[in-house]
């Protein structure tokens, strides 16, 4: 029976994941920063544990508790919109301890294990704000771009450890609490010069023509823990498949005569 580490399971993602994983016969390690046991089935093969990414001590004893595991889930992040004019050099630290460098740090955390056993799979879940730009989002994009980076050399050196390395790409999901859990954080990052643009931004979010669910990440993090193949990039939902699509037919399309 295998174990599955994730992180970041109080809610969206990570919490549909981690029930996903445990109605497929897993032990699941559902990470999150203050443990809610109620939120996950009372199960045998289900263990909440307390985890902030963004802390080594904290990384250290959650490994510890849990002792080896044949996936690791990086899905732990906060969300943010705001002009980037408008927003502190502190909050885009912030963002990055959480979305770039917690990945990291619990990705080298494991890879000892991983290295001398000669198997395990890490999933990154970043967003496919790296598929397309969008306005607002730019420290936000910035730090998951870096993971999407990080995370495709991070593949080629693994390889000779047969050790998978895969990406999640989700797309919008209104359903989630990307907003709320950093409504305290966005205070204030849309100026006054701002204002129109971002009301056009906010109202175009509301009919979107296409949207991710947490199911659909769930299933795809499935997907990419069970794929064998070199396959890197796993888009999640509706509209990140679109843009992944589009992506494609974008990079072959025939250049220009001149």
């Amino acid at each position: 029976m295998k174990t599955v580490f994730i992180t970041g399971c109080s809610s969206g993602y990570g919490l549909a994941t981690a029930h996903h994983f445990h109605t497929q016969g897993w032990n699941v390690i559902a990470a999150m920063r203050t443990p809610r046991k109620e939120l996950l089935p009372s199960s045998p093969r289900m263990t909440v544990l307390a985890l902030d990414v963004t802390k080594p001590e904290s990384i250290a004893v959650a490994l510890e508790k849990c002792g080896p595991i044949d996936v690791l889930v990086n899905n732990a992040g906060i969300g943010l919109f705001g002009a980037f004019e408008a927003t502190p050099m502190a909050t885009v630290r912030e963002v990055f301890e959480a979305n770039t460098f917690g990945a990291m740090a619990m990705t080298q955390a494991v890879l000892p294990q991983f290295r001398a056993r000669k198997s395990g799979t890490i999933v990154n879940v970043t967003s496919s704000a790296t598929l397309a730009p969008f306005p607002l989002v730019a420290a936000y994009t910035a730090s998951k771009t870096a993971v999407e980076g990080f995370t495709a050399s991070l593949g080629l050196e693994l390889e000779a450890f047969n050790v998978q390395v895969k990406l999640v790409e989700p797309g919008y999901a209104p359903s989630t609490r990307f907003t709320e859990n950093g409504r305290q954080r966005m205070q204030g990052l849309i100026p006054e010069p701002y204002q129109t643009f971002a009301q056009a931004c906010f109202a175009a979010l509301g009919q979107p023509s296409a949207v991710t669910y947490e199911s659909d990440v769930a299933q795809t993090v499935w997907r990419a823990v069970n794929d064998e193949s070199e396959t890197l990039r796993f888009p999640a939902g509706a509209d990140a498949l679109a843009l992944a699509q589009a992506n494609c037919t974008d990079r072959a399309a025939p250049m220009p005569n001149p």
